[in-house]
């Protein structure tokens, strides 16, 4: 995340009330970057049934952008990609403030 390491270029648009050194102070706050593939629910039975090769259905088509979520709030979409044999995921949408800050309140 290079945008965090430059903590000089603060745009005081975007944040007008903090200033560079106010956001310094939060920038070594660890974020849990998650990314979503899918869900389904389950009754007990179901998931108590499932063995080595069960394939379990989730509520996303194959072509759909995954949710990336930081901290379990939903802040962008993205799609699979590999880096070096490792999996990594490609930034295609940025939630807007709004959708970010209503999941938020959802949490509370």
């Amino acid at each position: 995340m290079s945008d965090v390491e430059d903590i000089s270029a603060v745009d005081e648009t975007v944040f007008p009330d903090m200033s560079a050194r106010n956001f310094r102070l939060l920038a070594d706050i660890p974020i849990r970057l998650s990314v979503e593939v899918g869900n389904t629910a389950l009754k007990l039975s179901e998931l108590l049934d499932l063995a080595e090769g069960s394939v379990v259905e989730l509520d996303r088509q194959a072509n759909e952008l995954l949710d990336i979520m930081a901290n379990g709030t939903l802040i962008a979409r993205g799609e699979v990609v590999t880096v070096n044999g490792r999996f990594g995921v490609r930034i295609v949408d940025v939630v807007n403030t709004e959708t970010r800050l209503a999941g938020l309140e959802r949490r509370k």
